[in-house]
């Protein structure tokens, strides 16, 4: 179990490849490389922030905390609702309110198709070696007139090319569009044998089961986490295992971790369910195995 409060962490500029400021604190991060690798950042845009149309080799799950984003056709965040951005479909672009300094809970993890998620490190290493050779302007990597290959490609294909490379190429996409949900609109259900303790399971979402939801715990409840997953604490206070939650602690739980949370005062949580890759991993192996015999 791994327990973090955001306001320890440092807030750093991040996104250069995209339009505008971006700023954003990495509360959570799994093992570069991995093919379950994840992030989990919270982060605030400036006003002139703005991101094209694009797609990615890997899942996104947002919750907005202040201000609204506007996906265009696609629709908007507002404060509270939360957005499945499954991958391999295009979304966007994306903008807010230039006076508005909107904040986002962003959950970036491999998916299942098995493309992985480039790390944070991984991407800004990449995207300063591409500096080299070229501009970032407007979400988009321009090569330089002199340097072959194509002269305008989006800022993050160019990242993940550069860093493995080759070219992407994007999973087939399950969904059509993102999936937004408002959780206002839904009911609290009670959890069997927890008293004082209820739930909105929003979705599950693709064959790996990738979930999200809430949970909301009176005065006094006590509730056992578990699975591969993340909870933020929207509100509330207590004790997750020994150690104290407050408002935007983010608590991980890996395989075979659990975690008694004990509510102080009414608390909300926030929760995501890490999708199950381990048919993936081991397909995987199975066929690195019966390559390298043959």
């Amino acid at each position: 179990m791994k327990i973090v409060q955001s306001d320890d962490i440092p807030l750093q500029r991040g996104l250069e490849h995209r339009g505008g400021i971006f700023h954003s604190r990495r509360l959570l991060e799994g093992e570069i490389g991995a093919l379950d690798n994840f992030q989990l950042t919270l982060g605030q845009m400036g006003g002139g922030f703005f991101s094209p149309r694009h797609r990615h080799s890997f899942e996104q799950i947002r919750f907005q905390i202040e201000g609204t984003l506007d996906y265009d056709r696609d629709g908007k965040l507002s404060p509270g609702m939360v957005g499945y951005f499954p991958e391999g479909m295009a979304y966007g672009p994306q903008t807010q309110n230039p006076d508005e300094v909107p904040k986002t809970l962003v959950l970036q993890c491999g998916g299942a198709s098995g493309s992985g998620y480039l790390s944070r490190p991984e991407s800004k290493a990449a995207s300063d070696e591409l500096l080299k050779i070229g501009e970032f302007k407007d979400g988009v990597f321009r090569r330089n007139d002199d340097v072959p290959g194509k002269r305008n490609m989006d800022g993050y294909q160019a990242i993940w090319e550069h860093v493995h490379g080759r070219p992407m190429t994007f999973p087939k996409a399950r969904y059509p569009q993102p999936i937004m949900m408002d959780p206002a609109n839904y009911d609290w259900l009670a959890v069997d044998g927890a008293d004082g303790v209820f739930e909105k399971p929003l979705g599950v979402f693709s064959e790996c089961r990738t979930e999200t939801g809430f949970f909301k715990l009176d005065p006094g409840a006590v509730f056992q986490g578990g699975g591969r997953g993340i909870y933020f604490i929207v509100s509330g206070a207590g004790e997750a295992g020994n150690e104290l939650f407050a408002r935007h602690t983010s608590v991980f739980l890996d395989r075979g971790e659990t975690a008694r949370f004990t509510a102080a005062e009414t608390t909300e949580m926030f929760h995501i369910g890490l999708p199950k890759l381990d048919a993936i991993l081991m397909r995987d192996q199975t066929e690195q195995t019966a390559t390298a015999a043959e």
